[in-house]
């Protein structure tokens, strides 16, 4: 499984991704799950994937192979689309042509079509945008009412972010925040794991200026869970006792 988060704030965009796939206790493997394209001055694309490593990988193969002229003809691409609406739209087509390759097979083995997509970025003026794209390949906007959207194991990371993003926050702070979910993550889900990959969007940029993969060894991610932790004790510790 994984577990992957997504911020639409006032002054940009953030994502950040797990690498863990597991096929069972005894078969753990990482992969990436955050992509990016970019055409430094003209256009920022981001996209997280959770869900079936094969259909995700083949949706990601799928949008690269149109952004070559001998392989699709003609075709629109994530470098030639005018919004990112379309662009999703883009990913969609993609997921439902791997749907009609390969659901029926993989319904027939018991296994379900699962793939779910965070989408983003800027194009040109339009403002940055954020997409969460389901299996079926349609898709909700990310809006001031509900600026972030999470993928994956994502149960145990919603409640600080509920309780703290706004869409005002600086990038940082998202960043922070999106850390924060990730540490409560990995200490009640096994199937979520490090390294983590952060990339930080500043609006109007167009172009990929910040992100790190975050290891074991952080110290940052380190520092952060100690303190959040110790946060949390004193907290709760200063709450007066229920009594009867």
């Amino acid at each position: 499984m994984t577990y992957c988060v997504a911020m639409r704030l006032n002054r940009g965009l953030v994502f950040a991704a797990d690498t863990r796939t597991s096929a069972g206790n005894d078969n753990v493997a990482t992969y990436r799950k955050l992509y990016y394209w970019r055409r430094p001055g003209q256009r920022v694309i981001v996209l997280c994937s959770a869900g079936n490593l094969a259909i995700t990988q083949s949706v990601v193969s799928l949008l690269n192979e149109k952004l070559v002229e001998d392989l699709s003809p003609g075709a629109e691409s994530l470098f030639t689309v005018p919004s990112l609406y379309r662009a999703a739209r883009l990913v969609g087509e993609a997921l439902r042509e791997v749907r009609k390759a390969d659901g029926a097979d993989l319904e027939a083995s018991g296994s379900s079509f699962n793939a779910n997509f965070l989408f983003g970025g800027q194009i040109g003026d339009e403002a940055p945008r954020l997409f969460h794209i389901y299996p079926e390949g349609n898709f909700i906007e990310a809006t001031d009412d509900t600026p972030f959207f999470q993928i994956g194991e994502h149960k145990y990371g919603k409640p600080i972010i509920d309780r703290v993003v706004e869409p005002n926050m600086r990038l940082g702070e998202a960043a922070k925040l999106a850390l924060l979910s990730f540490d409560s993550t990995l200490r009640s889900n096994i199937s979520v794991g490090l390294p983590i990959d952060l990339l930080i969007y500043e609006r109007d940029s167009l172009d990929v200026r910040r992100q790190k993969r975050i290891e074991a060894d952080d110290e940052y991610f380190r520092k952060l869970s100690s303190a959040w932790s110790e946060a949390l004790r004193s907290a709760f510790a200063n709450i007066e006792e229920f009594k009867v």
